[in-house]
């Protein structure tokens, strides 16, 4: 399955944001805003964890968690690269279709997931809202850009496909424990990486000193998805949004290779009754203190 923004249904449908964390309305409404931390105290929990060495923190978790809302915004906090795994597979079948390549044929496609190199690059706070929704950094495939490509319509056809072939996820690891270890150096572009994925903290980079595993009940997973996806003008039903959900939760946690589970050190946050800010707030107080006590 793509791991792109956590999406939901099988087939590749992303979305620009699917990670929203859609925040209830009318009485007792979560606010959006940072809590009333005092500026010294909120710097020196920052401080903290840019400090730590590597520095890579992993978020896992199942679909509609919001491990990219999170992500994203901690990233942003911290200075560091947010790196969502899942567009990985998105170049890969870029790079498939530009071969002409069988995209079932999964000994095919996992030698050239192999042989590629990817390669992602910080934007700047400007280009952000130039860049197609929910990519938040630059992609190259042996050097050439093609982070525009990678939301056309042909790739959501296929992504899919590619996703599915184990070979492919095994590759796909080395490459992102690359990234990941490039960037956790310290001396990157950016002083760090965020790392969104489904096995970054049990495979890809078990060794992170941060690790995350991001939760939410079903119910509240669905209510977010379907609030997401109607906004979009798509129609859908709550009942449907579940059983993709359910469904993707079964592939996900089931397939033998590089099941998602949470990692035995990784610090697990429900975010079912939280908001964006409450979120952050958790993850920097834990995260902190996990850190100095190590």
């Amino acid at each position: 399955m793509e791991e792109q923004q956590d999406s939901i249904i099988p087939a590749g449908e992303t979305t620009s944001n699917t990670d929203l964390l859609e925040e209830k309305q009318g009485e007792g409404e979560k606010s959006d805003k940072l809590p009333n931390l005092s500026t010294a105290y909120l710097a020196a929990e920052i401080k903290i964890i840019r400090n730590m060495r590597p520095a890579i923190i992993a978020i896992d978790g199942p679909a509609g968690a919001g491990k990219s809302t999170i992500g994203h915004e901690l990233a942003r906090l911290l200075d560091f690269l947010f790196f969502d795994t899942g567009i990985m597979y998105r170049a890969v079948t870029w790079a498939a279709l530009e071969e002409g390549l069988n995209l079932q044929d999964a000994t095919l496609v996992g030698e050239l997931a192999r042989t590629i190199e990817i390669t992602v690059v910080p934007v700047a706070e400007e280009e952000q809202s130039e860049l197609i929704g929910g990519i938040y950094c630059h992609v190259h495939i042996d050097g050439l850009e093609v982070t525009a490509q990678l939301r056309s319509p042909m790739i959501e056809r296929n992504v899919s496909i590619i996703s599915a072939h184990p070979q492919v996820r095994e590759a796909l690891c080395e490459q992102q424990r690359r990234i990941g270890l490039h960037y956790g150096s310290g001396n990157a572009e950016k002083g760090g990486i965020v790392m969104a994925g489904r096995d970054i903290g049990t495979v890809v980079l078990p060794d992170a000193p941060l690790k995350i595993y991001m939760v939410a009940s079903l119910a509240e997973r669905a209510r977010r998805r379907f609030c997401e996806q109607r906004k979009k003008g798509k129609t859908i039903t709550l009942s449907q949004v579940l059983y993709e959900i359910e469904t993707r939760d079964a592939l996900d946690s089931q397939r033998a290779l590089s099941p998602l589970r949470p990692a035995d050190d990784a610090i697990e946050v429900d975010t079912s009754q939280m908001g964006t800010a409450e979120v952050l707030e958790t993850l920097l107080l834990l995260a902190s203190d996990q850190i100095l006590i190590d």
